[in-house]
């Protein structure tokens, strides 16, 4: 956890802490002390994901039931609008003394505000990646300054940028900008996941579930323990194909595959949201041999269901297998449901994407195996080791969370990979997280990149890529005309097409812009607005286009 080096002091020291540590405890111990302290004082808690409130809800509301039930409201877009609007306005009026949400909830009149909890806050969520593009993370820490309230980020993993704001600066008459306290042990004594890595190489091709997970798995679910699988792929498999004529089942709208989903037979694509029937012939040469390529959630989920259909649970009872992800918590309330089945140990397997592997606490989970996390090792993505290592560590804080079952059996991360000697593993297996900080830190320094570096994009999109490029292209000339007038050291680069360069028949493109001073890239972008809006008059063949100011994908 960290505290801006700008807000007033605390009295409980701020600290970024291993899974199960014992943050959330902090958190309400300090937002205890500052409602003691002023009686009018008011605290925001946020979270990331809107599946992530019910339970620190539950657990704010049982530890503040003194102040009444209208003293703690919560604001995510899950809510009607009349509901948000009530939870707004009790929070203006001074009425909520704890507003608890997401993002959205940054923005809510809150004018008594004394400190602002930021959980998990490494989380990509945080940002709003459409219509008004922003940080709730950084939006907390500049509202802090603001409003002279406190502001603490938690996390297991802490971003890059957080990390390297409270590391001592080169100046010695600079201070960081953050205050770091580690909390390396788990409540209870418990024990952190042992790393397991399965090297697939050496395993029999197309090999799901590797023989020694798999013991390992049998063995745990013969305790009466839990198992969690993470697989960061909805659906059952990514792509279909003809083994005759190669057709694959792309979007017609998009430049993306859709996804075959087999509970209701249907591809679906997961961009434009276009589902169709899966076809009994392939539509390009009529081959009825038709394949699936790849793995996701749910052919994990089916997979594991013939592979444990033998293995009794310690009361002889068939396995439990369950599976969380976008597409089977679709319904209303049924997030909630499925999540209560597992707390209450009527699942006994649960198969997930990254919603299951963050902020829940499973009391009986004593394994966590990754099966396909390589894909983020060789990104073209920068900030894709990050993401994996963050990913990782938390799905590995699922286990052994109990203090007495992981004393007595251990607890284990098991990681199926291609590539099992790669330093971010040896750093997960070691719970380094500030060896990879520093790792990475050190590679972002050499390459020029964020945080010794701040970027921007500027998005277009239209009906055509050569539409959308020539008005970047456009606004690039008027920019570095600017630029080469006022000597500010920022890089203006070409014009490309996005990654998904085409999404429900819209083509897009992106232009980067970088700078080491964050002044200079300010003052250009300020500038360069005006110019944008004459040149959108010309080019009226652009949609529409946007500034992302540090951008998390490019």
């Amino acid at each position: 956890m960290f505290a801006s080096a700008g807000c007033h002091a605390s009295t409980q020291p701020p600290e970024h802490g291993n899974t199960g540590s014992g943050k959330t405890e902090v958190y309400l111990r300090r937002a205890a002390e500052v409602m003691a302290q002023d009686p009018q004082a008011q605290v925001m808690m946020l979270v990331p994901e809107i599946n992530l409130t019910p339970q620190l809800e539950e657990r704010v509301r049982n530890r503040f039931a003194a102040l009444g039930e209208h003293a703690i409201v919560s604001m995510h877009s899950g809510m009607t609008p009349a509901q948000r609007l009530n939870s707004w306005l009790s929070a203006h009026t001074g009425q909520a003394r704890l507003v608890l949400g997401t993002r959205l909830a940054v923005l809510a009149s809150v004018p008594h505000l004394k400190l602002i909890v930021v959980d998990e806050e490494h989380d990509p969520s945080y940002k709003q990646q459409e219509g008004a593009r922003y940080s709730a993370r950084d939006l907390a820490v500049y509202r802090g300054r603001l409003q002279s309230a406190q502001v603490l980020l938690g996390s297991a993993t802490p971003s890059l940028e957080s990390w390297h704001h409270s590391r001592s600066p080169t100046d010695a008459n600079d201070a960081p900008r953050y205050v770091r306290l580690s909390m390396p042990s788990r409540i209870g004594q418990g024990s952190l996941p042992q790393l397991r890595r399965v090297d697939m190489g050496k395993q029999p091709r197309r090999t799901l579930v590797s023989a020694p997970l798999l013991a390992a798995m049998r063995e745990r679910l013969g305790r009466g323990e839990q198992v969690l699988v993470l697989l960061n792929r909805r659906g059952y498999a990514p792509v279909l194909h003809c083994t005759s004529c190669g057709w694959k089942s792309e979007c017609p709208h998009c430049s993306a595959f859709r996804v075959f989903h087999k509970s209701d037979r249907s591809l679906r694509c997961h961009h434009c949201s276009l589902t169709q029937p899966v076809p009994r012939a392939c539509p390009a040469c009529g081959n009825q041999d038709i394949g699936a390529l790849g793995h996701g959630t749910e052919k994990i989920e089916e997979h594991l269901a013939e592979l444990l259909q033998d293995t009794p649970r310690a009361d002889g009872s068939p396995v439990r297998i369950a599976r969380i992800d976008a597409d089977s918590t679709r319904a209303k309330g049924e997030l909630v449901r499925q999540l209560a089945q597992v707390h209450d140990g009527d699942v006994d397997v649960l198969v997930g994407t990254q919603m299951v592997a963050k902020g829940h606490d499973f009391r009986r989970v004593t394994l966590v195996a990754a099966l396909n996390p390589d894909g983020a090792l060789f990104s073209a993505d920068f900030r894709a080791p990050e993401r994996l290592f963050a990913l990782l560590s938390q799905a590995a804080g699922r286990a052994g969370r109990d203090a007495q079952l992981s004393t007595s059996h251990g607890c284990e991360m098991w990681v199926q990979t291609f590539h099992p000697a790669h330093p971010l593993f040896e750093c997960l297996k070691q719970h380094d997280v500030a060896g990879f900080a520093e790792q990475q830190l050190t590679e972002r320094r050499q390459a020029g990149l964020p945080p010794f570096s701040f970027q921007a994009l500027l998005r277009a999109e239209a009906r055509t890529q050569e539409a959308a490029q020539a008005f970047l292209n456009a606004a690039r000339d008027t920019g570095q005309h600017w630029l080469a007038s006022q000597g500010q050291s920022v890089t203006v680069y070409p014009a490309v097409p996005m990654g998904l360069q085409r999404v429900a028949n819209v083509e897009r493109a992106q232009m980067l812009i970088e700078s080491t001073s964050r002044r200079a890239l300010q003052s250009f972008l300020n500038h360069w607005q005006e110019d944008l809006h004459a040149l959108r008059d010309r080019h009226k063949s652009v949609n529409r286009w946007a500034i992302d100011v540090d951008p998390l994908v490019i």
